[in-house]
């Protein structure tokens, strides 16, 4: 198809070590389509237009001609100038992971100039001296960016931040005034840079086409700032917006001055809007038949929908691409040493979908109604293994993060076969529920096919909160759920929610000393508590007297609607119960306070805990897991193959597993049955193989039902599951 040169652009700012994937979605996307297509992370450019020495250079200018103007800390960091501007560009090599050796250097106390953010540091400097020596280093970089960061932002940028920009202007947002005042203003030094480097693309490619995706509010002033510069130079280039923040918050979009900058802004995946959007602009469709998307038209809002072209499925959408983002000027930051936490910011992760939407899709609190949760479809598995070897090509890296809203564990299963099956080897994370359905042996495939850490919403920690915002979890199904995924080797980050509608704060109590225990038995090694929002498009937002809310704002004055004020009529949530959350967390994160009482997180009296301090402990000991002959489960061996050796008239079978070998002495009979059961439940790559069923595998057993089931309790059959024979 011949059409628009494209330009897709990443507006500051998302992450620092890895890209946001939309625009590799959608390039893979056009490109399969024979469409010209380039993208290019606007925010990772202007952060290393800031971190080189010459950036530097110019912010110490700026700070010089008004140094009487400037706060303390910022004097004393303009006094040892020379010292930052010798250390950025090998800080900035180091944590490209272009120049290791220098972590002696870096780690070393008193290398790199140190400002607030050392003092204010919570590690001692013993817990610093028993940090390996790469992460020492990655520590005292990250807090010498830090330091400038803030530096930048209290002085000459106020917009910016390492994780992202002017994102109080979109929080504000339901008038688009706000943004026009901000974009009125003169571009500010981190602005310039964006521009800058903005331009430099238009200037190489000269596209007749830029989409620009807002996924976070944090990425809304940057786009606006980026167009409103387009438009001023080069009116003839055609400008789209879309992304996750377009999707929730434009919905009800209605200003026509947007459009002043913008001409297009479309909602929900952007594969199909995109590509009828691109037809329109070769002429082969009328503006009337686009698909999901506002325009202006006559001075008013006008929003156009074609649905006479279906959806692309998963099996249809392509592959992404990083290509035109060089994955080699990404950072590594290290602000936790917390494994789970560190898997943020720390490398490059190829992204992919395993399943798109929510097979739950009930929560109260989530945007179940619009289309990135209620339209549910699996990837097929083996696109998504091509997917996964086409980027594995690409990028050179193996490791995978799978950004489903709640990844299916049925296609988890087949995802984990498939890569066993055909000796693919890579690492990924991704987010689930806390399903039953995620069984020891289902936890361990899933380690054993590449699987190192997991993120899932455990929400409230209350069953009568969990039960009312229809999460159909509980907390003990949690704990037991999450004992799986430990024994297996993954590690666990939970979503945590406090001030849902009636909760109390009896209730928030006890949900943190849940999460202490869960945390003090190693359930979970990290967790972050948000407060809870009504937003709009939720059950909660569109029923709100059903759930005890009054909603008392904002005015919605034709931009943006998400966020919504509201008064519970059970009670109000007080201000300082997040800190203590936020206080209580921290310190689990690290490994200490765990053993305090958690009422001594709050800086206000708060009622003693509800929970049996042994809640965690007596929910592990009494936990069974019992093999149902009539279960329709399927054998699945992870060990080597079996040696055997006769012992008299019985055999001595070796089972060789992935970390240590099992051996049980059987019968003849009971022997060869084994060895032809772990032979067919051996992974293979064969289209046909088929993983044979509990209940036809009882069938063969040499012997009766009921000595086949005698067999399943023996301490034969237990060492031979330990060994690797799983049932999933």
């Amino acid at each position: 198809m011949v059409g628009p040169r494209v330009l897709l652009l990443t507006p500051p700012l998302t992450q620092l070590n890895t890209p946001y994937p939309s625009t590799a979605y959608l390039t893979g996307f056009l490109r399969g389509r024979g469409i010209e297509a380039s993208q290019a992370d606007i925010g990772i450019e202007m952060v290393l237009r800031l971190f080189c020495r010459s950036g530097l250079q110019t912010l110490f200018e700026q700070l010089r001609a008004r140094e009487d103007e400037l706060p303390g800390e910022a004097r004393q960091m303009l006094a040892v100038e020379p010292a930052y501007l010798n250390a950025i560009d090998p800080v900035v090599e180091f944590l490209q992971g272009r120049n290791p050796s220098l972590a002696l250097l870096l780690a070393r106390p008193g290398f790199l100039p140190q400002g607030p953010r050392f003092a204010g540091q919570r590690e001692s400097a013993a817990s610093f001296r028993a940090l390996p020596e790469q992460d020492r280093a990655k520590r005292f970089a990250t807090l010498y960016l830090e330091d400038l960061a803030d530096l930048t932002q209290a002085t000459v940028s106020p917009h910016f931040a390492l994780s992202r920009y002017a994102e109080h202007i979109a929080r504000a947002a339901t008038s688009f005034e706000t943004i026009i005042e901000a974009v009125a203003v003169p571009p500010t030094l981190t602005d310039r840079f964006m521009l800058e480097s903005m331009w430099e693309h238009l200037e190489c490619l000269n596209p007749s086409l830029v989409c620009l995706t807002v996924p976070f509010p944090g990425n809304l002033y940057g786009a606006f700032r980026m167009a409103h510069s387009i438009k001023s130079q080069r009116p003839d280039i055609t400008i789209a917006l879309g992304g996750g923040y377009a999707n929730t918050e434009l919905r009800r979009l209605s200003d026509p001055r947007v459009f002043d900058y913008i001409d297009y802004v479309t909602l929900d995946d952007g594969e199909r809007p995109l590509l009828s959007l691109i037809e329109h602009l070769a002429g082969t469709r009328p503006r009337t038949g686009l698909c999901r998307t506002f325009y202006r038209d006559k001075d008013r809002v006008a929003f156009a929908n074609d649905t006479s072209d279906r959806e692309f499925s998963m099996d249809e959408v392509g592959c992404p691409t990083y290509s035109g983002l060089s994955l080699d000027r990404y950072l590594t930051i290290l602000d936790s040493t917390n494994p789970m936490h560190r898997l943020w910011s720390e490398g490059h992760w190829n992204k992919l979908t395993v399943a798109h939407g929510c097979y739950w899709k009930q929560c109260t609190f989530c945007d179940i109604g619009l289309n990135y949760i209620s339209r549910y479809e699996m990837t097929p598995t083996d696109r998504l293994v091509q997917q996964i070897e086409q980027l594995i090509a690409e990028t050179g890296c193996r490791g995978f993060h799978f950004v489903d809203e709640a990844a299916p564990p049925a296609a988890l299963k087949a995802l984990a076969l498939a890569l066993l099956e055909r000796g693919i080897t890579i690492s990924w994370w991704g987010n689930i529920r806390f399903e039953e359905a995620f069984t020891p042996d289902l936890c361990r495939l899933l380690a054993a096919s590449g699987c190192i850490a997991v993120t899932a919403g455990l929400e409230a920690a209350s069953d009568r909160l969990l039960e009312k915002i229809k999460k159909g979890i509980t907390v003990d199904q949690t704990a037991l759920v999450a004992a799986a995924f430990k024994d297996a080797g993954i590690l666990i980050h939970a979503y945590l929610m406090y001030g849902c509608p009636s909760e109390t704060v009896q209730e928030t109590v006890d949900s943190l000393e849940r999460v202490r225990q869960l945390f003090a038995a190693d359930l979970i090694q990290s967790a972050f508590w948000h407060r809870f929002t009504a937003t709009a498009h939720s059950p909660i937002g569109l029923q709100p007297a059903a759930h005890g809310l009054r909603i008392l704002g904002p005015e919605f004055q034709g931009f943006a609607e998400n966020d919504l004020l509201h008064q519970d009529r059970h009670g109000k949530t007080p201000e300082w119960l997040g800190e203590g959350l936020r206080r209580s967390i921290l310190n689990y994160l690290e490994g200490s306070g765990l053993t305090l009482d958690v009422r001594q997180w709050f800086d206000h009296a708060v009622p003693k805990p509800h929970v049996s301090s042994s809640w965690v402990r007596r929910l592990l000991k009494d936990r069974t897991v019992q093999d149902d002959p009539r279960a329709e489960r399927r054998f699945v061996w992870l060990g080597g193959q079996p040696v055997c050796e006769p012992v008299g008239r019985r055999i001595r079978l070796i089972l060789p597993g992935r970390t240590s070998d099992q051996a049980i002495t059987v019968s003849n009979p009971q022997a060869q049955w084994l060895d032809n059961l772990i032979r067919q439940s051996t992974p293979q790559n064969k289209p046909s193989h088929p993983y044979p069923l509990l209940r036809e595998t009882k069938a063969t057993f040499p012997g009766t039902a009921k000595e086949f089931e005698t067999f399943l309790g023996t301490t034969s059959w237990k060492k031979i599951r330990a060994a690797g024979l799983l049932l999933v």
